[in-house]
C-alpha cells in the first residue's frame, strides 16, 4: 500500500533529509512490520518527516507509531555544521539551542496524525533501558557516531520481535558516501545471525528478524 497523495506532499514539505524513494521504501516495510499488530518505533524524530509514514501506516493498520528523539539535534546539527538549521534554534536567548520539538508538532498536527503517534522526549538508551514491550519494526536513524549508533541498536534492536523489522538508515559501504557508524551496526546485525535482509533502497536497509538474540 502506498501512502496517499497528502501524505507524500506533507513528507515533502516537511524539514529532514531522507529522499522520497527511501521514504516509500520505509512506508512499504512499516505496511510490512503492521501486520503482527505491534507498535512501530523510530530512534530520531528530527522534524517529523520519516514519523508521518509510520503515522500513516498505524492508522491503516490500528496500531501505533512511537518515536524517540531529544530532540537536541545530532551532532552534525550543532552550530558550524552541515546540517545546522538555525531556524530550530530556541529563540530564547536563555536557551539558545536546538529544540525540534514545535516543529515536529507542527508537523503532525497539520498532516492530521497527532493521535497516531506517541513522541518519547529522552534520549535513546534512556528510554530503551525501560522499555519492555515488542515492536513490530525498529527504525533507527538517529546518531551517527559510533557510540550513538551502537547504542541505538543494542538498545532497540532486542525489542524486535520475531518476524519484525529492522531498517538501518544512512548504511554506506563506501566511507566516501557517509559516515560508517550505521554500515557497521547494519553488517553486526547481518552478522549475528539474528537478522537477514530483505531488501534495500540506497541507504534504507531493511532487514527481518530470523533468529535470536541481537
Amino acid at each position: 500500500m502506498a501512502p496517499r497523495p497528502e501524505i507524500v506532499a506533507a513528507f515533502e514539505a516537511a524539514k529532514g533529509f531522507m529522499p522520497l524513494d527511501e521514504g516509500l521504501a520505509l512506508h512499504a516495510a512499516a505496511t510490512r512490520a503492521a501486520a503482527l499488530g505491534l507498535p512501530l518505533l523510530e530512534v530520531g524524530t528530527y522534524c517529523g518527516r520519516s514519523t508521518l509514514l509510520l503515522a500513516d501506516v498505524a492508522r491503516e493498520a490500528g496500531t501505533t507509531a512511537v518515536t524517540v528523539d531529544h530532540h537536541r539535534g545530532s551532532e552534525e546539527q550543532q552550530p558550524g555544521w552541515e546540517y545546522h538549521d538555525p531556524s530550530v534554534v530556541d529563540a530564547d536567548p536563555g536557551v539558545a539551542r536546538m529544540d525540534t520539538l514545535p516543529t515536529f508538532r507542527r508537523t503532525l498536527y497539520k498532516a492530521g496524525l497527532e493521535d497516531h503517534v506517541v513522541a518519547v522526549v529522552g534520549r535513546s538508551p534512556q528510554v530503551a533501558a525501560l522499555w519492555r514491550a515488542p515492536l513490530g519494526l525498529v527504525f533507527i536513524d538517529g546518531g551517527h557516531t559510533d557510540e550513538h549508533a551502537t547504542a541505538d541498536y543494542e538498545g532497540w534492536a532486542p525489542h524486535v520481535a520475531p518476524d519484525g523489522l529492522l531498517v538501518i538508515h544512512d548504511v554506506f559501504a563506501d566511507p566516501a558516501d557517509g559516515g560508517q557508524a550505521p554500515y557497521r551496526v547494519y553488517r553486526r546485525a547481518l552478522e549475528s545471525g539474528a537478522f537477514t535482509e530483505v531488501s534495500v533502497m540506497r541507504s534504507l536497509h531493511v532487514l527481518q528478524r530470523t533468529g535470536l538474540g541481537i
